[in-house]
């Protein structure tokens, strides 16, 4: 098939989830056939760069502001994907942002997907007009493609209960390894099992500030690495960065990516979870493949994807009891990392979701299916039921 992916920053992978998620899918798409197009951002990707493990690349410009980047790129990348000498048998779309422009492509006869991410209109780095634009999207979301995708069993209940729309549930992720490799984490002056991880955007809905606030009350030499920025954030992070600026444990690494963030993920003695908005977050699966005791904050969607095996809690005071707790014990950081990879094996595993994409994609373009995707796992969706139940009334 050939298959074309809009609405990311573009590969190799140089900023969030939804590059990750692109990178890993079109390479294991290519790796078994398929012709792969992933439409990328100037400012991210060379226009130079035509090819990524045989993946294509086209990079096209857009307007580099925080409410224009994203739904520019993603118009301009659907109107050259229209008119492709080739056609694609089917496009996905990425962020419910980019819904308007799905009719294009669908206008050209390509069929469309799109992946709706999580309740963007939730988060605070949006202004009145960014929010309402989002709850509009999520409704064109379900009206203007031809398949839906939502990546929690929350999420996808959030849509069939305001929308009444059903949607294809796929879940993002994660490879499951551990070694330890103290040359890879040098660089940021920590060694193997004796850090603290967090990883996101900084942005005020990932709770940045709880997590230094709490690591800061806890007794132990580890150290935290906050891993991750923001383009439009600089007023927080710099907030953030006077907060932890007495507490020479605390080390900001900025964006880390490929090898050197595996490298950060695997020697890490456990790791923190602190976002509030979203599906399935994908350094929060990416943590439990990678073997860590993982502390997540408990909003329905993190409960989703941890179930029992990680540690859930409430607010800075809990994460800072559990948090003293897990630092003093090993025997619970050992329990919950061979919990943690079991539950990515069962149910994150990268190839089992690239063969529900696969399948999608052939039957949005009636062709026989590769693959037989199993039905989803109907435990997991007993653990969020009552998770569910309060994205309903939001």
């Amino acid at each position: 098939m050939r298959i074309a992916i809009l609405g990311t920053r573009g590969v190799p992978a140089s900023y969030g989830g939804f590059e990750t998620f692109a990178e890993q899918l079109s390479t294991r798409l290519v790796a078994r056939g398929h012709d792969v197009t992933v439409y990328c951002r100037s400012h991210y990707v060379s226009p130079r760069q035509l090819e990524y493990r045989g993946v294509r690349l086209k990079v096209l410009p857009t307007i580099r502001h925080k409410y224009l980047d994203t739904v520019v790129h993603t118009f301009l990348s659907a109107l050259h994907a229209a008119t492709a000498r080739e056609s694609y048998d089917a496009a996905l779309v990425c962020n419910a942002a980019n819904a308007f422009t799905t009719p294009i492509l669908r206008l050209a006869g390509t069929p469309v997907a799109i992946n709706v991410d999580g309740l963007e209109h939730k988060r605070q780095k949006w202004n009145w007009l960014g929010r309402r634009y989002y709850l509009l999207a999520e409704r064109l979301a379900v009206w203007l493609p031809d398949e839906t995708v939502t990546d929690a069993l929350v999420i996808q209940d959030y849509y069939r209960a305001r929308y009444n729309a059903p949607s294809t549930m796929i879940a993002y992720g994660a490879e499951v390894e551990r070694r330890a490799d103290r040359a890879a984490i040098r660089q940021w002056g920590v060694e193997p099992n004796r850090y603290v991880l967090y990883v996101s955007r900084l942005e005020p809905e990932n709770n940045a500030a709880m997590v230094i606030e709490a690591f800061k009350r806890v007794r132990t030499p580890h150290q935290l690495l906050i891993v991750g920025d923001a383009p439009y954030a600089h007023d927080y992070i710099k907030e953030l960065r006077a907060s932890a600026a007495r507490d020479k444990r605390i080390v900001f690494t900025g964006f880390v990516f490929g090898d050197a963030y595996r490298a950060l993920q695997q020697n890490a003695y456990c790791y923190v979870h602190a976002t509030e908005v979203g599906g399935t977050h994908p350094a929060l699966v990416e943590a439990m493949g990678y073997g860590n005791c993982v502390l997540t904050l408990a909003a329905p969607e993190n409960v989703e994807v941890v179930g029992e095996a990680g540690i859930h809690y409430t607010d800075a005071k809990d994460l800072e009891v559990k948090l003293q707790r897990v630092l003093t014990n090993g025997a619970i950081v050992d329990a919950y990392r061979h919990r943690a990879q079991l539950r990515v094996r069962q149910h994150y595993d990268w190839e089992h979701v690239v063969d529900k994409y696969e399948n999608l994609f052939a039957r949005m373009a009636h062709l026989p299916l590769p693959h037989t995707a199993p039905r989803e796992n109907e435990g997991r969706k007993v653990e969020v039921k009552a998770a569910a139940a309060s994205m309903r009334e939001s």
